[in-house]
């Protein structure tokens, strides 16, 4: 079985995240959140294990890319 990939942007709204609130419950910036969706930063693990924690996926299955690039 393969495993699910996710965008960033998509893992936010699955579980019903503005990027203000995954900012807040990940201790980093609106701006922050911002670039990782459209990939002009990457978290990192530990900013992406929270990311994941507070989605409720793995960061491992999560994509820090733009849409149009996955």
């Amino acid at each position: 079985m393969a495993i699910e990939k996710i965008t960033l942007p998509a893992a936010r709204k699955n579980a019903n995240l503005t990027q203000k609130q995954l900012a807040q419950r990940c201790g980093v910036s609106v701006a922050t959140i911002y670039n990782w969706e459209k990939g002009k930063s990457e978290p990192t693990v530990t900013q992406a294990k929270k990311v994941g924690e507070v989605c409720g996926i793995h960061y491992d299955n999560t994509i820090f890319l733009p849409n149009d690039t996955v």
